[in-house]
């Protein structure tokens, strides 16, 4: 921030903001009271920003307006957290305090604001002493807790991050890299669980814009070129639908809809295709107004329209969805299905009534809407079972709070499956999910005492896991009780939190436990565990007290499953204490000056090329710099970074390629598919070696019914080789598709 007089010009652009944000508030706060409220906030606000600037230059007051924008129209929440938006940055960079502003608009407006305020400080307080480790911690917990005292504090936020996202542009290049990590990891699955459709998909769009730019200039325009060649088809695809809906008699609209720049980009990535097997690009929604008097539920009329649009078009079994029976956790409601068009292409159709495609786009807040109107839909428990369960989590005294980020990460993240009992009962359970989760699930004896369970009338072990459409039976027996080895494969924390406390009081044979467990792996390895061993993983693990850490390996807490790479590098550090660990001013400045240079002559800090992603030069890169001074080179995009950046986020370097001597190389693999032919392998391995002159590592392809796919490992010298090598390997006759994939 910067202060300067305002100008005229500058008064004016606010006056312009604040009018679309008063005409907006008007629509959402009929009550003149309420819209009375809102104006005070941004009054009060504007005097306490007035002379400030963000980095941009603009006037500072233009992002609470813009954070209340949010709030109102993408969010639907009402007059006092508009008013919270506008007032979110008073406490944080005004004299102005709580008090100040509880007196003036009373204790829910004045609480949501010190909640947000709160939240800012954890996430941008990066000078912690290590002895506040446990007060910091306790502080995420508590304000984490807002999601039950009041969730409005967790969706204005969201409103803010988004915002100060979409602005990203002005900050230094590591702070957008910590923010927008840190977005990732936290805030875009929360926006997801919490059924934010539209800021998710934003948010993940300006991340993929700014942490891989080429792709996303690249898939950005060929979604554009499709859409154009397309238009036309979409259209006429919908012409007989909206024809036959009307003569049905049914109130609706049709929305089109394509597929964003990020989603296309994931599928990518977790598929391994290239884009032009991304075959979903398309869908539209079906959204009609329910009648009333018909005598059928919302979803029987849902049904009714499945049934009129799969009479004109055929439809494939295997991509029907029906979140209308079984709607997800986070609330959401619809039927999907992917129908064949005339064209020949397939088309993705999603039926949602009014409601249902309210709830869709703004969530929990117009789930609280239809309840306090009245409306208690079928489904209506999902959003308020999920809050109950994190309550669970964060009032639970046995959660250690330095675990607690990891904790709600996963939970955000985790998905779902339907499985069911023997009596035909419908259970949702965490995918991945074992049968001795379920049987936990069920109850806490019939979990203690199991045995075996049948799935499918099948017989299977306790460590079989489930998947959607199971159904489970549960096999138990009297004088059954917990074994520790359960903690290796239990999923859900309700199963490993019983098993836990069924442990707790023989905490010395757990430490012994843990100590043959990590002894085994290490040895698996080839290491010994000895003193030195010991201590090394002790280090990077984080571990304080050598007795806790062993028990924690006991219970399972502590998986273990990268003690390879912790014995290997020597690395003394884990992600999770990251976020707790101790900041430095100085450094932090002399960082933001200092220039890391990949390659450079000086040798004043040491690189490594992180095996995780296997950046090459002209990969959008970010540097995550240890203690000891070793910086390590991620992709902007990789997952591990993200979660180090996230929770550690002065680690954050910005190094830059040094022009790459020509005998250095690095690895990478391609894909391939095609047609078989006759002497295709040998053209493609001459075509790298003499023509391109890669040294190929390994490759392994395969031939099947006249099709062949597969990878090569080779090393290249930088991302402007590689993609000429992609580009000519595609003129290879029998070649359909050649990309670069993940090792």
């Amino acid at each position: 921030m910067s202060y300067s007089e305002f100008t005229q010009k500058d008064f004016d652009v606010i006056a312009d903001a604040w009018q679309v944000l008063y005409a907006s508030s008007r629509k959402r706060c009929p009550d003149d009271k309420e819209l009375e409220v809102v104006r005070q906030a941004f009054e009060f606000a504007n005097d306490a920003h007035k002379n400030v600037r963000r980095r941009s230059g603009e006037p500072y007051m233009l992002h609470p307006i813009a954070v209340a924008q949010i709030v109102v129209d993408d969010i639907g929440l009402g007059y006092k957290s508009i008013s919270a938006a506008l007032l979110h940055d008073v406490v944080e960079d005004t004299d102005y305090t709580v008090d100040d502003l509880r007196d003036r608009f009373g204790d829910k407006i004045a609480s949501l604001v010190d909640g947000l305020t709160k939240i800012k400080t954890v996430l941008d307080n990066e000078n912690q002493d290590l002895s506040a480790q446990s007060l910091q911690a306790e502080n995420f917990k508590r304000i984490l807790l807002t999601l039950n005292d009041d969730p409005r504090v967790v969706l204005i936020k969201l409103a803010d991050r988004l915002h100060n996202c979409r602005t990203i542009e002005y900050m230094p290049e590591h702070k957008r890299d910590k923010i927008l990590s840190e977005t990732m990891f936290v805030f875009i699955p929360l926006a997801h669980r919490l059924g934010l459709y539209s800021v998710k998909t934003e948010l993940e769009n300006i991340w993929l814009r700014y942490k891989e730019p080429d792709a996303y200039a690249d898939i950005s325009s060929k979604i554009n070129r499709n859409i154009q060649q397309r238009a036309k088809e979409i259209n006429a695809f919908i012409e007989p639908i909206d024809e036959a809906l009307r003569k049905a008699g049914f109130s609706f609209e049709i929305k089109k809809r394509v597929k964003t720049p990020y989603s296309a980009w994931h599928k990518m990535q977790v598929k391994q295709i290239p884009f032009e097997q991304v075959f979903d690009l398309y869908a539209i929604r079906v959204i009609f107004d329910p009648a009333k008097d018909n005598g059928e539920s919302e979803r029987d009329q849902c049904y009714h329209v499945f049934s009129i649009i799969t009479g004109i078009y055929r439809y494939m079994p295997e991509r029907l969805r029906d979140w209308v029976k079984h709607p997800k956790s986070n609330g959401y409601e619809a039927l999907h299905c992917t129908l064949l068009s005339p064209s020949g292409i397939w088309v993705e159709v999603q039926i949602r009534t009014r409601r249902m495609d309210d709830i869709a786009e703004k969530g929990i807040a117009a789930h609280w809407t239809y309840k306090q109107n009245g409306y208690v839909g079928e489904n209506d428990s999902e959003m308020d079972l999920w809050l109950e369960r994190i309550k669970e989590v964060l009032v639970n005294p046995d959660v250690n709070a330095l675990e607690l980020l990891d904790i709600i990460h996963n939970d955000l993240t985790s998905a779902e499956i339907y499985v069911f009992t023997p009596k035909g009962e419908q259970r949702v359970i965490e995918k991945g999910a074992t049968v001795l989760d379920f049987a936990y699930q069920i109850h806490t004896e019939i979990g203690n005492k199991a045995i075996a369970a049948k799935v499918n009338q099948r017989l299977v072990a306790l460590n079989h896991v489930i998947k959607t459409g199971d159904q489970v039976e549960i096999i138990t027996a009297g004088d059954e009780r917990p074994k520790r080895e359960w903690l290796q494969f239990l999923k859900t924390r309700r199963a490993r939190t019983e098993v836990m406390d069924y442990f707790k009081n023989e905490r010395k044979q757990t430490v012994d436990y843990g100590r043959d467990i990590l002894a085994e792996k290490a040895g698996l390895l080839g290491y010994k565990m000895d003193e030195e061993t010991l201590q090394r993983v002790e280090a990077a693990y984080g571990a304080q007290d050598r007795e806790e850490f062993l028990y924690q390996v006991g219970i399972g807490n502590v998986k273990l499953d990268k003690l390879s790479d912790v014995l290997k590098s020597k690395q003394r550090f884990s992600l999770l204490r990251m976020f707790f660990s101790q900041k430095d001013k100085d450094k932090d400045k002399a960082k933001k000056q200092e220039e890391y240079i990949i390659g450079g002559k000086d040798g004043s800090h040491q690189f490594v090329i992180a095996s995780c992603c296997n950046p090459i030069p002209g990969d959008p890169v970010v540097g995550i710099k240890s203690p000891d001074g070793k910086i390590t080179v991620h992709k902007k995009s990789c997952s591990v970074a993200e979660e180090i950046a996230a929770t550690h986020g002065d680690w954050v370097v910005v190094p830059k390629w040094l022009q790459v001597a020509e005998d250095q190389a690095f690895l990478v693999r391609i894909s391939l598919k095609g047609l078989d032919r006759m002497g295709l392998l040998n053209e493609i391995s001459r075509f790298l070696s003499l023509v391109m002159g890669a040294n190929m590592r390994r490759l392994n392809l395969s031939a099947d019914d006249g099709i062949f796919s597969g990878y090569i490992d080779l090393y290249v010298n930088s991302k402007d080789v590689l993609e000429k090598i992609l580009k000519k390997l595609t003129t290879i006759e029998g070649i359909e598709s050649v990309s670069r994939i993940d090792i």
